[in-house]
């Protein structure tokens, strides 16, 4: 049998299988921020059916307690890393800022990696200063590569001169990007409007990642919306899994083995 025909057999069985199916269904993540202050909103979000992913700040009175609690749920765990911003806003305890030298940066971010128990990824918290730096943004991912290497990392994109995914992507960290804040209007409505959207880009993209916080108006749509995924034909996917499903779609999409490439091509 050629080479052609072995792997056009190859794709055919797959696509029988049902192997393929499921990567080309639409999927979404849903990372709830700014755990960690709140324990009863803590706790609400933490009843969210599926997947849900949860970024915890450090150092905040019940982000450990809350965090341990989401692990024994089955629910994966981030830390929620404040970042200098321009408007000066509070970060909390915890913030990398600009005017750090390497070794306290570095210092303060594993001081945070280790006040959340069970992470599995990182966010920026704020950060709409910070993330614009090359350097600042290079010192975090060398760390992550050198001293905690598996983790991951999501840019929350609180600026479009964020350079964080790029400088990741660099470095080789596993990382993916927002695509839609959920509550920035904490209204019912606009939450509604805001998922929705984050459906719609899945579609059109393939997958799209969505933020959002645990007050009480987006834990109630996300209570009410989430039970609809199944019959919209889209998936809830933890954040680890999205990156993981966007890393081998882009291999497929570009793919290097001969193999793959015949494949492909079949398709066409």
């Amino acid at each position: 049998m050629s080479t052609n025909l072995s792997c056009f057999f190859l794709l055919t069985v797959l696509l029988q299988s049902g192997a393929l199916h499921a990567e080309a269904e639409p999927a979404i993540t849903i990372i709830i921020d700014d755990m960690g202050y709140q324990e009863e909103q803590g706790v609400a979000a933490l009843e969210l059916k599926g997947a849900v992913t949860y970024a915890f700040l450090p150092h905040t009175p019940y982000a450990a307690k809350l965090a341990e609690k989401a692990h024994g749920l089955g629910k994966e765990v981030m830390l929620h890393l404040p970042m200098d911003a321009y408007e000066g806003n509070a970060l909390g305890p915890g913030a990398l800022t600009l005017h750090m030298t390497e070794t306290q940066f570095k210092q303060t971010l594993s001081d945070n990696l280790d006040a959340v128990p069970h992470v599995s990824g990182l966010n920026n918290h704020m950060g709409s200063l910070l993330t614009q730096h090359p350097g600042a943004m290079g010192w975090m991912m060398k760390a992550l590569i050198e001293e905690r290497p598996g983790l991951y990392f999501v840019d929350s994109r609180t600026t479009h001169h964020t350079v964080a995914q790029q400088i990741a992507l660099e470095y080789s960290v596993p990382n993916t990007r927002r695509d839609v804040f959920l509550d920035n209007a904490a209204s019912e409505d606009a939450i509604e409007g805001q998922f929705m959207l984050l459906l719609e880009l899945a579609r059109q993209k393939g997958s799209a990642v969505g933020i959002g916080h645990p007050y009480p108006q987006t834990i109630q749509v996300l209570q009410r919306l989430l039970n609809s995924l199944e019959s919209e034909n889209i998936r809830l996917i933890s954040a680890s899994a999205m990156i993981e499903l966007q890393q081998r779609r882009n291999s497929w999409q570009e793919p290097s083995s001969p193999l793959l490439k015949v494949a492909k091509s079949s398709k066409q």
